[in-house]
């Protein structure tokens, strides 16, 4: 993955850039400048599944590796969390893949269970 803004800290010098270093990406790049999903109501706590047949499909970076995580259900804070992206930016590319049909919505329960509430928890520190 390529780091975020924000995560990279030059040593030295304001221009300063390490040659083993991967290039910083930031959000807004991989969301085309857009801050808000496409598909309301998508909550950091949506379980999402991806169909098998969006594996062929023609995704680039993060769209790809979301594909690849959602093959079981997953929910937009786990896929945060692998992607080590911020939340916002995931709900934007999601929001995409569901209009796509690349992603879909598992049935959502109107109460969230403690241990989904702890789940989320943990993964968002490990942000």
């Amino acid at each position: 993955m390529i780091p975020y803004a924000g995560s990279h800290r030059p040593s030295s010098g304001p221009h300063y850039t390490d040659p083993d270093e991967d290039p910083v990406v930031r959000p807004f790049m991989l969301t085309g400048g857009r801050t808000q999903p496409l598909q309301d109501g998508l909550r950091i706590e949506t379980q999402l599944r991806a169909a098998p047949a969006a594996l062929s499909a023609p995704l680039r970076f993060e769209s790809r590796r979301i594909v690849e995580l959602a093959q079981t259900p997953k929910s937009i804070a786990d896929l945060s969390a692998a992607l080590h992206a911020p939340l916002a930016v995931v709900r934007v590319i999601v929001a995409d893949l569901i209009t796509q049909g690349y992603l879909s919505v598992e049935d959502q329960p109107s109460e969230l269970s403690t241990s989904l509430i702890e789940r989320i928890r943990d993964r968002v520190r490990a942000l």
